[in-house]
């Protein structure tokens, strides 16, 4: 059986990968979509597609050495919005899936409305993992490494991300977000 699982991963956390792990043990494949692939250098999606990719995917090869999971796809999904039109632009551009997994309830609607079988995943530690925290925290020279996996603290590191996210919090005005 293959799965869909989708989200935005700035940056792939902890939560994240959690809940990969119990998919991990019901599906034999997935389907990641990153979802808003066209979306980066903001302070809400500081990351590329390419470098979320990154990440979902290096996370993803830790997460196969621990489990006997066999196959991953990781595919970057552009925002079309028009949620009638979603689901049919999510299945045109993924290998087919039987279920999908998600919390989100739009996601879930509009699944379940095109005839999808969808499960729900938990809620993990949402107070710390959850990216609009880690992304404060990095702006704000706080301690965020422990949120996220190694894996991913090395591409962050690699692609300069703090920096670039400081940057982007810059503002003229002088207020700032910490």
């Amino acid at each position: 059986m293959r799965a869909f699982f989708i989200g935005r991963f700035q940056p792939y956390h902890l939560g994240h990968h959690e809940v990969l792990r119990e998919i991990f043990e019901e599906v034999d494949e997935i389907v990641i979509g990153i979802g808003s692939a066209q979306e980066s250098h903001t302070i809400e999606n500081p990351f590329t597609a390419g470098e979320r990719v990154m990440m979902v995917d290096r996370a993803i090869e830790d997460l196969k050495r621990e489990t006997d999971f066999r196959k991953a796809y990781i595919i970057p999904l552009e925002d079309v919005y028009r949620n009638s039109l979603w689901v049919s632009h999510v299945t045109s551009l993924c290998p087919y899936f039987d279920v999908v997994y998600s919390n989100n309830p739009l996601v879930i609607r509009l699944f379940r409305e095109a005839g999808f079988e969808v499960k729900k995943t938990k809620m993990i530690n949402r107070i710390y993992y959850q990216g609009t925290e880690i992304r404060r925290r990095m702006i704000c020279n706080e301690k965020w490494e422990d949120l996220v996996p190694e894996s991913v603290v090395q591409v962050i590191k690699e692609i300069d991300g703090v920096k670039r996210l400081r940057d982007i919090a810059n503002t003229d005005t002088g207020k700032s977000v910490c």
